[in-house]
């Protein structure tokens, strides 16, 4: 990992941007010895954010399935 002081890393902050995001962190030092270490932040998101598929149904046509579904269903509960 690179370290940068402060002041290569203010001049060169797009250099350094672009540098956090190819190797995931780089440390800044100041001259009082503190380290900083700049990392990208992460987008979350759910396991469960999946694209969608056009399956060109229309509100009866689903309506029909869960009917369907129903009786289908109707002799288990017993």
């Amino acid at each position: 990992m690179n370290v940068y002081t402060y002041s290569e890393a203010r001049q060169n902050l797009a250099k350094l941007l672009d540098q956090v995001l190819e190797e995931g962190e780089v440390c800044i030092k100041r001259k009082d010895g503190q380290v900083f270490i700049i990392k990208p932040k992460l987008n979350p998101s759910s396991p469960l954010d999946v694209k969608g598929i056009d399956l060109d149904l229309d509100a009866d046509d689903i309506l029909q399935f869960v009917q369907a579904g129903r009786r289908y269903s109707e002799g288990f509960g017993k």
